[in-house]
C-alpha cells in the first residue's frame, strides 16, 4: 500500500463511466451457437412434417411431380425480388458446390424421399434420412482425407448403422422387397442430403441465396420434365385441400422456412454439428405419425429409432481433453475441444 501524499493536489474526480454498449453477438461467442441450435429445433418440426407428408403423398390426389413443383416453386415466388438482387453472387458460385447443393436437396433427393416414403412408413422416412446423415457426412470427410472417426464418434456411427438394420430386419424374413426397396431409396436420399449439407458450407451465400441456388435449377428441371411428359403431373385435377396442405408443408415449410433455418444453422454450427438435428427428428416423426397417420410403432421401430437417436447424439458429441503445460515456475492446464468429426468441411 502506497502512503498518501497530503500536500499533493487533490486528484480530479473520475470521469463518469460511459454507458455500457449493448451486447453484440460475436462469431466466437455462445450466442451464435444458441441461435444455430434454435434454428435446428425449428427445423426438426418442419422436417417431421416433411416425413409425414412423404408418407401421406401416396394417399393424396397429388403426384410426386406436383408436390415437387410446389416445393421448389413457392420459395422462388416468395423470394423473387431478393434473389434478383443476389443474381451476381449466384452466378459466381463454383460448379462443384453448386452440383452438391442442387443434387443433394433438389429433384433427385425429393423424388427419392417421396418414393421411399410411399413404400415404407413415416417412421422410416424420419429415421433413415436425417439419422443416416452423420454417417454419410463422416464418409465424405474420410474420402476427402479429413481423418477416420474414433472414440465416441465411431461408436455413434456404429449405433446408427445397427439402428437401421434393426428397422429393416423383420422385412428380411419373410422377404418384403417393397419395404426393402423403399428403405434403400431412403438411404440414397440420406446420402444426397449429406452431400447438400457439405455443399452449403462451401458456398459464400446467405440463406436466401442458398435457397435460390437450390430452387432455381430444380424448378427449371421439373418444369421441363413435366412439360415433356417424362414426369406425369395432375395438379390441375388435384383436390384443393391436398394442394393447400402440400403448399404449406412443402412450399412454405420445407422449401422456405426450413431452407432458411437449416442454411443459417450450417453457417453458425458447421455441417457436422448441424446434422445432430437427426437425433430429434426420428422421435418427433414417430410420435406425430400415431395421431396423424394412424401408424402404430412396431417393435423394430421401437428398437431402431432409439438406437439411431443415440448414435446421432454420440456421433456429434464434442469431447474435451486436458493437457498439462509447464511454464516458467508454474504449471497451467489448457482445455482444448476437439470435434468428433473434422469441422473444416
Amino acid at each position: 500500500m502506497t502512503p498518501t501524499n497530503t500536500s499533493a493536489p487533490a486528484a480530479p474526480e473520475a470521469a463518469p463511466r460511459a454507458p455500457r454498449a449493448p451486447r453484440t453477438w460475436s462469431a466466437r461467442g455462445s450466442s451464435p451457437d444458441a441461435l444455430g441450435m434454435l434454428a435446428l429445433l425449428l427445423t426438426v418440426g418442419i422436417w417431421a412434417a416433411f416425413a409425414l407428408s412423404a408418407r401421406a403423398l401416396s394417399a393424396s390426389t397429388l403426384l410426386p411431380a406436383d408436390a415437387a413443383l410446389l416445393r421448389f416453386g413457392v420459395p422462388l415466388l416468395v423470394l423473387a425480388p431478393a434473389l434478383w438482387r443476389r443474381r451476381h453472387r449466384l452466378r459466381a458460385v463454383r460448379p462443384g458446390p453448386a452440383v452438391k447443393i442442387v443434387c443433394g436437396a433438389g429433384v433427385p433427393f425429393f423424388l427419392a424421399a417421396m418414393h421411399g416414403g410411399s413404400l415404407t412408413s413415416a417412421a422410416f422416412v424420419g429415421a433413415i434420412i436425417p439419422g443416416m446423415v452423420p454417417l454419410f457426412v463422416s464418409a465424405l470427410m474420410v474420402a476427402g482425407g479429413r481423418g477416420v472417426p474414433r472414440g465416441t464418434q465411431a461408436a455413434g456411427l456404429v449405433l446408427i448403422a445397427v439402428g437401421v438394420v434393426a428397422l429393416v430386419w423383420r422385412h428380411l424374413v419373410p422377404l418384403d422387397t417393397g419395404v426393402l426397396a423403399g428403405a434403400g431409396t431412403l438411404l440414397v436420399a440420406s446420402g444426397l442430403w449429406a452431400l447438400y449439407t457439405v455443399g452449403l458450407r462451401e458456398v459464400d451465400l446467405d440463406p436466401v441465396g442458398s435457397i435460390g441456388l437450390l430452387c432455381l435449377p430444380s424448378f427449371a428441371v421439373l418444369a421441363l420434365l413435366a412439360l415433356t411428359g417424362v414426369l406425369p403431373t395432375g395438379l390441375a385435377d388435384a383436390a384443393a385441400g391436398d394442394i393447400a396442405l402440400f403448399l404449406v408443408v412443402q412450399g412454405l415449410g420445407v422449401g422456405l422456412c426450413a431452407g432458411l433455418l437449416y442454411a443459417f444453422a450450417i453457417r453458425r454450427l458447421g455441417p457436422e454439428r448441424a446434422s445432430v438435428v437427426g437425433s430429434l427428428s426420428p422421435v418427433a416423426v414417430v410420435l406425430l405419425a400415431i395421431p396423424l397417420l394412424d401408424e402404430s410403432p412396431t417393435l423394430p421401430v421401437l428398437v431402431g429409432v432409439p438406437l439411431i437417436t443415440a448414435g446421432v447424439v454420440l456421433a456429434n458429441r464434442r469431447r474435451t481433453r486436458t493437457r498439462t503445460r509447464t511454464g516458467a515456475g508454474r504449471t497451467g492446464r489448457t482445455r482444448t475441444t476437439r470435434p468428433e468429426v473434422p469441422t473444416d468441411a
